[in-house]
């Protein structure tokens, strides 16, 4: 047990808190390559050791074990190297949660080449962007009627893709069979030496950042990312080796390097996939009986969306750890699964840019509502706008040391051919997340909002989280968003925009309740002067709320006024 992950971690084992806090460190090779000293190594050592274990829509169950994951990376990335991928070259993959989902980061990782994930989610606008600004030679994409016009209608408008690759039945004049070119490919593949050989500094990924402040931008990781995931496995989700652990996110989401394939597999867990077309909560509540998981990791909404079903009448027995991050999670969610399921929620917090950054850990109770405490391999501080340490209680920016300009394991290397982005992101030697939170007197931090979405209304600094808490308490409201809305006497006010559960219908009569509601849950100044119903609120590609889009759309609304 934990051969592997020793070679990174010498000690896994602390008795406190404070002791995971000062003695925890990772050694980084020089030459670390994931493909090879980890893939490789468990088939290698336990090839039948099983690697993920997949379903889908349909019920469909299969097992891949390392073995097989080695032998079809191999394949792959001869595929990738005929077709003219090598080091440092970009290919994005848009695959949701095909097996070649692991098979091609794993491939692409041996080779040196930069891997983009990217959402099914894409516009041709959106493909068209990634493909110019981070020149992509290749994309290989799901058999999807949609996912494929929308790449048909992308590749006369970018400008360095060559070759576009499609995997599963539906296939497009002009484009590679995948599966056909994978199958008929030598399963040789050596590693690589001398100058096609990789370093622990090379470029391995870039995700395009959720963008709900503007643009996206390009998060550049090299290859000792999935080192830093070792704490988000290990420590944070609970991964046990040989058992299921299972992150719902689709691949093309940051949230899948956290829980679907790096720590998990450093730590010798198996993945659970569940690969749907659209998510629904029971049939992915009965993907859950079927991948039978011990650890689980899903984002909020999806906790949101399951407390509306009857949970009691699923067994949840064998899930021994649950987890969620990518937005913080409403106390009232938290405690109406604990209500149904007798599962406890551990809370972490990070981004696109950085493995888990604050958590429950297990070695202190759970505050519902808090992110935890910080991670060992990163030095987490809150500052003010004049770049001081605060106190506690006080509001300040989540920022991380990088002293000297080094940035720790587990942190991205750069915002890609971004210059003023890189600027704006440093206060000092720290870099700046742009998210908003407040420390107790026990350490505990608590998330506010996005520096751009805390809301200043007659003096008051108001955060989007509180209040959203407040209203999901309501049995009428399904997902909400807090943000502010221009006002001509006190500058701005809260808005509420929300999504009603079934069984509920808009009226003057509810809008009363529900600020009532919060008048009493929260303080009453902090209450919604405006209250909006829609079908359904703007999101991200990968689930989050766009309040910049709400707030858009109101600053739209107040200058037609004038």
């Amino acid at each position: 047990m934990d051969q592997l992950i020793k070679q990174f971690c010498p000690r896994l084992d602390f008795d406190s808190y404070e002791d995971f806090v000062k003695n925890y460190t990772v050694n980084v090779p020089e030459d670390f390559n994931f493909g090879f000293d980890v893939v490789d190594y468990w088939a290698e050592h336990e090839p039948d050791k099983r690697a993920l274990l997949y379903t889908n829509d349909t019920g469909v169950m299969e097992t891949y074990t390392f073995a097989d994951i080695k032998r079809l990376s191999d394949k792959t990335a001869n595929v990738f190297r005929s077709l003219g991928i090598g080091k440092g070259d970009v290919v994005m993959l848009i695959l949701k949660q095909r097996v070649e989902a692991w098979t091609c980061i794993t491939a692409l990782c041996k080779l040196g080449a930069v891997c983009i994930p990217a959402t099914y989610q894409l516009t041709p606008k959106d493909i068209v962007y990634r493909c110019n600004a981070a020149d992509v030679k290749m994309i290989v994409c799901v058999g999807d009627d949609v996912v494929i016009d929308h790449v048909a209608g992308s590749v006369d408008k970018c400008e360095t893709l060559q070759t576009v690759c499609t995997v599963g039945d539906c296939h497009h004049e002009g484009f590679l069979d995948f599966r056909a070119a994978v199958e008929a490919a030598s399963e040789d593949f050596p590693r690589p030496t001398g100058d096609d050989a990789t370093k622990v500094t090379d470029t391995m990924l870039i995700y395009f950042s959720s963008g709900t402040t503007g643009m996206p931008k390009m998060v550049l990781h090299d290859h000792s990312l999935p080192l830093g995931h070792i704490v988000t496995a290990r420590f944070w989700h609970q991964v046990q080796e040989n058992t299921v652990h299972l992150t719902q996110t689709d691949s093309g989401w940051a949230k899948f390097a956290w829980g679907k394939i790096y720590g998990q597999w450093i730590c010798g867990a198996c993945i659970g996939v569940f690969d749907t077309e659209k998510f629904a909560p029971k049939t992915m509540l009965d993907a859950i009986q079927r991948l039978r998981p011990t650890t689980f990791c899903a984002p909020a909404t999806i906790y949101r969306f399951l407390i509306k079903e009857d949970l009691t009448q699923y067994d949840f027995s064998f899930i021994k750890h649950a987890s969620l991050a990518g937005e913080p999670l409403n106390p009232e969610v938290y405690h109406q699964i604990e209500r149904m399921t007798g599962l406890h929620i551990y809370e972490g917090f990070g981004q696109s840019e950085t493995s888990v950054l604050l958590a429950n850990f297990g070695w202190f109770p759970v505050r519902p509502g808090s992110m935890g405490k910080p991670s060992p391999i990163f030095d987490i501080r809150l500052l003010d706008e004049n770049g001081e340490e605060c106190e506690d209680g006080i509001v300040g920016t989540i920022c991380i040391g990088c002293p000297d300009g080094k940035r720790p394991v587990g942190l991205f290397r750069t915002y890609y051919r971004d210059a003023e982005a890189n600027q704006r992101s440093m206060i000092g030697d720290y870099y700046s997340t742009g998210d908003m939170a407040w420390r107790d007197s026990d350490g505990y931090y608590w998330f506010v909002g996005r520096n751009d979405d805390v809301i200043k209304c007659s003096g008051y600094r108001i955060g989007p989280f509180e209040v959203e808490s407040a209203l999901i308490e309501h049995p009428s409201v399904l997902e909400c968003a807090i943000t502010a809305a221009p006002d001509p006497i006190r500058g701005q006010v809260v808005k509420a925009t929300i999504v009603l559960a079934r069984g509920y219908a808009p009226s003057d009569e509810l809008v009363k309740e529900l600020q009532n509601h919060v008048k009493h849950a929260t303080a009453p100044y902090k209450y919604p002067r405006i209250v909006e119903f829609v079908d359904e609120l703007p999101k991200t590609t990968s689930g989050k709320i766009m309040r910049t889009a709400i707030r858009a759309a109101d600053m739209q609304k107040a200058l037609k006024k004038d």
